[in-house]
């Protein structure tokens, strides 16, 4: 008797287990249960903001038709976005956008509340050059009127950034370094108050990325005084490099869906599935590259991705040995 009870008990708990595993099993091929929260790490209307909002119902599409809520976290120049992203759970139900080079350059430049190293790349949706904007009636028609403006007038010219340590920041360190001159930096929390700082005239330049500049030219009376790429880009070609006015600066944002270090692996390929096929979905190509938009897209693999961040943290680490951007 003592036996049989001792086996009946063996068989009971081993069903158990079958079945919890069944369970969890069946969990998991449930993903996505609830919705899903996409961190954007600045202010709402700004590029990534318009990326983020653009391509979730592609997500969804993709994504067997899960709900996904685009939240804006922003401040400290991302920090703020990317530490929620990295501090979430990595269930699947937490992602966000990855800018660069604020999620790499933060962490070299001070101490984060996040790590580059605990947000996992997923795939690169956006890489999106540098420009500098300037109201439509602005005395600048061309860089070099900056620059002889700067030489005459130093730390008169004021440029607005998304913050210490952003493209926008060390594009214009760049450029100083290249003319020889100084100017006033002004840093925002994103992109959209940079952009209407500038249209109010409180800043003299906008440090923006290329898809913003475009949008304010078809929607505002601004002038965007050049583009931070090797060649200029076919759906802008009357918007100069920097390189052809003298200035050699390449710079620009890459803007991809990442999550948190340690997603389930099916979860992961779930995800990385749904993201590659929302971002080459036609549909959303055309929205993207539209008017309205202006999206330079490039889409990447998580190892590719992964390889262009990894590239960005050694060329940025040997640029602040020689010239940190924040003192």
């Amino acid at each position: 008797m003592i036996i049989r009870s001792k086996f009946l008990a063996l068989a009971t708990g081993t069903l158990a287990l079958a079945m919890s595993t069944t369970a969890l099993s069946t969990a998991r091929a449930a993903y996505p249960e609830k919705p899903i929260t996409v961190v954007v790490a600045y202010d709402a209307g700004g590029s990534t903001d318009v990326t983020a909002r653009l391509l979730a119902p592609f997500i969804e599409k993709h994504l067997g038709g899960a709900r996904i809520e685009v939240v804006n976290k922003p401040g400290a120049g991302g920090e703020i976005g990317f530490a929620a992203i990295a501090d979430a759970a990595p269930d699947g139900y937490s992602i966000g956008f990855c800018n660069t080079p604020n999620m790499v350059s933060i962490p070299i430049e001070r101490q984060a509340r996040f790590s580059a190293d605990r947000l996992d790349p997923l795939v690169n949706v956006v890489d999106d050059p540098g420009v500098w904007s300037v109201p439509g009636d602005s005395a600048f028609k061309t860089l070099k009127d900056v620059v002889e403006h700067a030489k005459a007038n130093p730390n008169t010219v004021t440029v607005g950034t998304t913050g210490v340590g952003s493209d926008d920041q060390l594009a214009m360190l760049l450029v100083q370094r290249q003319a020889g001159v100084q100017f006033t930096h002004v840093p925002f929390s994103g992109s959209a108050a940079n952009y209407k700082a500038m249209l109010a005239k409180k800043i003299q330049i906008s440090g923006q990325n290329l898809g913003e500049g475009l949008r304010g030219q078809a929607s505002d009376q601004i002038r965007v005084l050049g583009v931070m790429s090797k060649e200029r880009w076919k759906a802008a070609p009357d918007i100069p490099t920097f390189a052809e006015q003298g200035y050699p600066v390449l710079m620009a944002s890459l803007r991809g869906v990442c999550a948190p270090k340690g997603l389930p692996a099916d979860v992961r390929a779930k995800l990385v599935d749904a993201v590659t096929k929302a971002a080459t979905d036609p549909e959303f190509i055309a929205k993207a590259e539209a008017k309205e938009t202006f999206q330079p897209l490039r889409v990447l693999s998580p190892d590719a991705f992964a390889a262009e961040l990894k590239q960005l943290d050694t060329e940025l680490k040997s640029l602040w040995q020689s010239s940190p951007w924040l003192k």
